[in-house]
């Protein structure tokens, strides 16, 4: 169960810039990228979310950046309920949403859920060919389906959620430091690639 049900829950108990902090940046596609639980909350999904978007879509991340890794899992606000007023406007003014998030499992695979099945189609068809294990999300509760899902609350009313297990995001990073820097790898740069071709048709 979450601790919060809703972004004012947790700004009442929370500070940004030292629990959290928000990453925003407005593209020109009409294609919006989001990491509702990005940081520390989810690990990779900031870095995966950003290259994504790179120059040209919007980009939003929620980032964790509580000290203790573990205290991190406190702002996780569950996607139905994630209504950080900056994320809401940036998804309505978007055609397309797709979220990315984080999924346990030391198996490496993509989920896909959301309501948009033909960008759900055209983007796991790009990541097949790319060589990545892709299917439709095994839990019942990750599904992306719900109304007010982040991922589906664009002008299209239908998004696409892929969550990507440990293992995969594993693989997508070397620890170069004890500062936690991460070095990317060429799984990381064939995955971005592979979504954002998809993303071009």
């Amino acid at each position: 169960m979450d601790r919060y049900a809703n972004f004012g829950q947790l700004n009442a108990h929370e500070v940004e810039g030292q629990d959290y902090r928000i990453h925003l940046r407005h593209g020109h596609t009409g294609v919006a990228i989001i990491a509702p639980h990005g940081g520390k909350i989810e690990r990779g999904t900031l870095q995966i979310a950003n290259a994504i978007a790179d120059d040209n879509h919007s980009y939003y991340c929620f980032e964790g950046i509580k000290p203790i890794l573990r205290s991190n899992r406190a702002l996780h606000i569950t996607s139905n309920n994630f209504d950080e007023p900056k994320a809401i406007s940036l998804v309505s003014k978007a055609e397309w949403v797709v979220t990315i998030h984080g999924a346990k499992g030391m198996h490496c695979a993509v989920y896909a859920g959301g309501l948009d099945m033909r960008l759900r189609a055209t983007v796991l068809d790009s990541l097949d060919k790319s060589g990545f294990a892709t299917e439709d999300d095994p839990s019942p509760s990750r599904q992306g389906k719900g109304t007010t899902n982040i991922c589906n609350r664009g002008l299209s009313r239908q998004g696409l959620q892929l969550e990507l297990t440990l293992g995969l995001r594993k693989s997508m990073f070397i620890p170069v430091d004890a500062g936690h820097r991460w070095k990317t790898t060429e799984v990381f740069i064939s995955f971005v690639d592979g979504v954002r071709r998809a993303l071009e048709v």
